[in-house]
This record gives structure tokens, C-alpha cells and sequence, in this order.
């Protein structure tokens, strides 16, 4: 049966050239949404060990959105951008008339312990990971509540926002706020009918998820790999980022209509174990 819970709605996505973010456009896009998409499309922080999204990954976003039958609006915007963000928003509304869905998924994830990373680091990966969620909801939440549609605001946080773990504290403290922004959001917004949730993956098979440096941590300090267990499922392999995707339209669709302010796990057991 051909999912069509989203005809008529428009999503906005951030960090959509690849990996979970292109999965979401995708997903999104087969159950019948628009798509407005953003990415940097290039580097964002000296601190990553794996490269960065380019113009031709946000181009295969396209692609494979159109192929879906659906209209997409991009724009090379790094989410540190707050102007950017409101610009592409404007036009969006001035396009599809509507913005009913957010999935603010644009992140880095890098390496070292916290007395030991560069005071460029930490802030690097504060203000992509936590402030440009912020920026997302400056740009997003005055025309959904002008437009008095409702909708549905999806944070892509990380299993790491619920239970730290070592040798990212920087990235899980982001993550750990991005927990209390979507839950006083939530709060914020119930009465416009607008929900926000925030969703907690482990172990993604993206480039993120791929960065073999977390090797060289581990080599370094290798009591730190107790912290890093599998789930209470199997856990043959790194999840498929289409995994994630069905929660997340799940999360925009009228199915999840109870669900606000809500953290949503997308790890196999791995927090209770």
C-alpha cells in the first residue's frame, strides 16, 4: 500500500545532502510531502574526522525526491545561519504556501576528551549542534503558528542525548540540550498544535556513523568501549538510516497525532542495556 499520510504537507529538512538527512527528504517525499532541504555543502569544523556533504550529495537529495513524484526547494545554507534559514523559509512559504514539518537533523559529531579539545572544538560543536537547532526554530515556528496549521517538529538528537558516553562529551552535552529545547519547545508550542519531539539514534550507517577516528580514541583509552555496548537486538551492523526515517514520518504523520514533547529511541535496547 502506497503511504500517503502526507499529501498536502511540506517538510523542511536541515543537514539534507546525505545520510540520515537525505533518507528523511526521501521518506518524507513517498508519503506525499514537499520537501525544503539545506546543507552547508562544505566544511563546517576542522574537528571532523570524515569529509563533508558537497553540492553533488544535496543534487542526489534532489534527484531522488523528484523521483518521488514531489517538488523540492534547496538552498546551501549552514544551519549557524540564522538570516539563511529565514530566507529559505520566506520563500518556501511564498512557493507551497505551508510548512507543516521540521526535521532539524544537521550535526557533527567529533573526538577527544573534554579538558583536551580546542576551545574552537567545543564551540564549533555547540553552535551547529545546538544553536543552529535554535536558528531552525527561529526561522520555522512564527509562520507554522501565523498559518495555524498545527504540524510537527522532529529533533534528531542521538542515544548519546539520553546516556553519555566518553570521548564526545562536547558532542553529548549538544545533544543533552537538544532534550531540554524540545521539551520547553513542546510546551511552548501545545497551543498551536504544534508537536516536538526529539528522536535518539545509535550507531547510524552514515558518514558520521563511519568516521573510523573513534578507532583511535578507543585505541587510546580502550576502557572507554564498555560504554559503547550493542542493543538488547541483534546488532549485526550500523542501523540503516531508513530505519530512522520510518520514526520520523511516523512522528509527522496524524498516527503520532498524542505524541509531544517526547524522546523517541532509534537504538535496539541499547539505553537499558
Amino acid at each position: 500500500m502506497t503511504d500517503s499520510s502526507l499529501t498536502g504537507k511540506v517538510a523542511y529538512v536541515t543537514g539534507a545532502a546525505r545520510g540520515q538527512g537525505r533518507s528523511h527528504c526521501v521518506r518524507l517525499a513517498r508519503a506525499g510531502a514537499d520537501i525544503v532541504a539545506i546543507d552547508a555543502c562544505a566544511p563546517v569544523t576542522e574537528h571532523n574526522g570524515y569529509p563533508p556533504a558537497t553540492s553533488e550529495d544535496l543534487a542526489e537529495t534532489v534527484r531522488l525526491v523528484e523521483g518521488e513524484g514531489r517538488k523540492i526547494l534547496v538552498g546551501e545554507i549552514d544551519v549557524r545561519d540564522l538570516a539563511g534559514q529565514q530566507r529559505i523559509v520566506a520563500d518556501a512559504i511564498e512557493q507551497f504556501g505551508r510548512l507543516d514539518i521540521v526535521v532539524a537533523n544537521a550535526a557533527v559529531l567529533n573526538w577527544g576528551r573534554l579538558w583536551e579539545i580546542s576551545a574552537q572544538q567545543w564551540q564549533d560543536t555547540l553552535d551547529i549542534n545546538l544553536t543552529g537547532l535554535w536558528n531552525t526554530v527561529k526561522a520555522v515556528v512564527p509562520p507554522m503558528i501565523a498559518a495555524g496549521n498545527g504540524g510537527s517538529i522532529i529533533a534528531v538528537s542521538s542515544a548519546a542525548g539520553i546516556k553519555a558516553v566518553p570521548g564526545c562529551g562536547h558532542y553529548c552535552a549538544t545533544k543533552f540540550g537538544v532534550v531540554g529545547l524540545t521539551n520547553s519547545l513542546a510546551v511552548e508550542l501545545g497551543e498551536f498544535g504544534i508537536r516536538v519531539n526529539s528522536v535518539h539514534p545509535y550507531g547510524t550507517d552514515t558518514p558520521m556513523g563511519n568516521d573510523t577516528s573513534i578507532y583511535e580514541m578507543l585505541r587510546d583509552h580502550p576502557g572507554y568501549i564498555h560504554s559503547f555496548s550493542p542493543g538488547a537486538l541483534p546488532t549485526d551492523s550500523l542501523i540503516a538510516p531508513d530505519q530512522v526515517s520510518d520514526i520520523v514520518v511516523w512522528l509527522a504523520g496524524p498516527e503520532s497525532s498524542l505524541i509531544t514533547a517526547a524522546q523517541i529511541p532509534a537504538e535496539k535496547g541499547y539505553l537499558k542495556i
